[in-house]
């Protein structure tokens, strides 16, 4: 179907100055190619195709390097054109005006100097006939692979991978195309496709077989990855199994494979190989601004503790250092979580954390400790619920307050972004409602909490993104001071509205004591430009609000400024400078704010 011949014929030229790298020496000046007649979408493909293109921008000199790139090319450029639905092309390619096709490979030249490519793409071809089968119920193939569409072999290929995904799906684990047969008849300019299936029988699952685990306990493993065993085959089962692995963070790599026979009873045993991941971690984390001053963080992580992929984590964070927020901060936690505890998608966690707040109006002291048990219902959709008591010490203008309460918080988590740390498309959400109840004259009530995030990357090359963040908290039932001054509600800095003050808007208790209100409504908008690769110039406005009652309606602020963010590889490294816009307070000064990550 396709003819190497020579024919000459005008078409684009695509000289040596258009590439990466020109070359001074004389050896492979240029490559020059001509395409008649082809759109600039497929003159595109066959460069993005070509070896020799890409040989002569990576400086390539040798000669017979050259000529096997040159080889290699006729096929390459087949395959690029039957995937156009032309079936019917000529294809020349000359070394300094040799048929690269009539060169022996044992005689190739030391050096080149040109090589042309000359390609007339012939004409489109379409679907006389497009047939696939026996096809497993309620299939829908590509609407490209139809009679009279035109005769892509990727629409061909398309369709055969539908029909053979819709097999798998039904439980035909050994689903195989048995015979094709494309055939184009060059005087109709038509191609007849013809692809049969063999479905298999249908199977279930049989035993799951663990490979390369040496830390982890292979009945731990398998608890795990729970495998219905007995149950028919799904695709879909097998995706679950590696994501509950991954989520432990126990192993670098999960990989599933089946068995090449089936068992005698009609089942199919399932071949896990892991890679496991060192067993322990540590890291570290600092972020600088002129109102929060430095914090310092770190933690210790064992992904395998007791041979079950069971984490242990230690987190310590002391903040506050050099800034305005009323002294340094200081906070230590201990975390323990086993996966698959009461279930195959549960997680338990036990939890204890010590801290110490120096606020401009108060200053506290809290114990927590708790568990909560959290369970996956869709791949990134956990829902957890828990118990936790904590008690708290707390000074203000008024005196000393202690408070002893258990909380009941139920979360929800749905993130869709590509990356937490820097995303361009995609959201997240987060939601909290957390009953609580008092012990020793302390309050009962409920709080809530959202955090709502979203990303769209528009313009050429997404360089565009528009970033919003939503947040709002209330406290129902309770009144300001039935939650210790911590879990009120305050805006003003880094998390809420940049440029203003830390914790800048509060209630006013009278007598002179302020407060964090009952409730909060917050947003934050960014537009991030990329003018580098690795550089993006943002603009933000920030707007926040607090009030007595469950839901603002006191005093707003505002503030606005402008970053960049600078990509390390591991994340972006984050410049702000906001200003207050609206708002009480003082209007006069700047806050820089420096840290790894998107604002949010």
């Amino acid at each position: 179907m396709g003819r190497q011949t020579h024919r000459t014929g005008a078409g684009l030229m695509l000289a040596a100055a258009l590439l990466a790298h020109p070359v001074a020496v004389a050896a492979f000046e240029r490559v020059e190619m001509s395409v008649p007649g082809a759109s600039d979408d497929l003159i595109e493909r066959l460069q993005a195709a070509s070896l020799v293109i890409t040989a002569r921008r990576d400086g390539t000199t040798r000669g017979d390097e050259i000529l096997a790139a040159a080889q290699a090319d006729y096929a390459r450029f087949l395959g690029t054109l039957y995937e156009a639905g032309r079936y019917g092309p000529t294809v020349n390619i000359l070394i300094d005006g040799t048929e690269a096709a009539a060169i022996d490979p044992i005689s190739a030249p030391e050096t080149v100097t040109t090589v042309t490519i000359r390609i007339d793409p012939g004409p489109i071809y379409t679907f006389s006939r497009a047939e696939i089968g026996p096809l497993a119920p309620e299939t829908e193939l590509p609407e490209a692979f139809r009679t009279g569409a035109r005769a892509r072999s990727t629409a061909i290929r398309s369709a055969a991978e539908t029909a053979a995904g819709a097999w798998r799906d039904a439980s035909h684990a050994k689903v195989e195309v048995t015979d094709q047969s494309i055939t184009a008849k060059h005087a109709e300019r038509t191609v007849d496709a013809t692809v049969r299936i063999d479905p298999g029988p249908e199977l279930r699952f049989g035993n799951l077989i663990v490979r390369g685990n040496e830390g982890v306990r292979t009945d731990r493993i398998t608890r795990i990855a729970s495998l219905p065993s007995g149950q028919p085959y799904s695709p879909d089962e097998l995706d679950q199994v590696l994501l509950r692995l991954r989520q432990t963070g126990a192993f670098r790599s999960v990989a599933l494979s089946e068995a090449e026979t089936v068992n005698p009873d009609g089942t199919l045993d399932m071949f896990l190989d892991v890679a496991e991941q060192l067993p322990r971690r540590f890291g570290f984390g600092a972020e600088l601004s002129t109102v929060d001053g430095l914090t310092l963080s770190g933690f210790w992580l064992h992904r395998n503790l007791l041979g079950g992929a069971e984490q242990l984590r230690f987190d310590g964070e002391v903040g506050g250092i050099g800034g305005d927020t009323g002294g340094v901060d200081y906070s230590i936690g201990v975390r323990y979580e086993r996966p698959a505890t009461f279930g195959r998608d549960t997680l338990l966690s036990i939890f204890g954390e010590l801290s110490r707040e120096n606020e401009p109006e108060f200053d506290s002291r809290t114990a927590e400790v708790g568990f909560s048990v959290a369970r996956q219902f869709t791949d990134d959709l956990p829902i957890s619920a828990g118990i936790t008591y904590s008690t708290s010490e707390v000074t203000d203008a008024s005196g000393v307050e202690r408070y002893q309460q258990f909380f009941f918080p139920i979360s929800a988590t749905q993130d869709r972004r590509e990356s937490p740390l820097d995303t361009d498309d995609g959201y997240y959400i987060f939601a909290e409602v957390s009953p609580f109840l008092g012990i020793s004259d302390s309050e009962d009530g409920v709080r809530t909490t959202l955090d709502a995030r979203g990303y769209r990357s528009f313009g050429e090359n997404a360089r565009y993104v528009l970033a919003a963040r939503l947040q709002y908290g209330g406290i129902f039932g309770a009144s300001i001071t039935g939650l210790p001054n911590d879990l009120r509600f305050t805006s003003g800095g880094g998390g809420t509205v940049r440029g203003q003050g830390y914790e800048s808007l509060q209630i006013d208790l009278g007598g002179g004591l302020l407060s964090g209100g009952r409730s909060f409504l917050g947003l934050a908008t960014e537009v991030r430009t990329r003018v580098r690769d690795n550089v993006q110039l943002v603009t933000f406005f920030d707007w926040g609000q607090i009030g007595r009652d469950s839901f603002p309606d006191g005093d707003s602020h505002t503030g606005a400024g402008l970053g960049v963010r600078y990509d390390t590889g591991i994340g972006p490294l984050r410049f702000d400078i906001g200003v207050p816009v609206s708002g009480p307070g003082d209007e006069s000064g700047f806050e820089l704010y420096i840290g790894i990550g998107q604002a949010f």
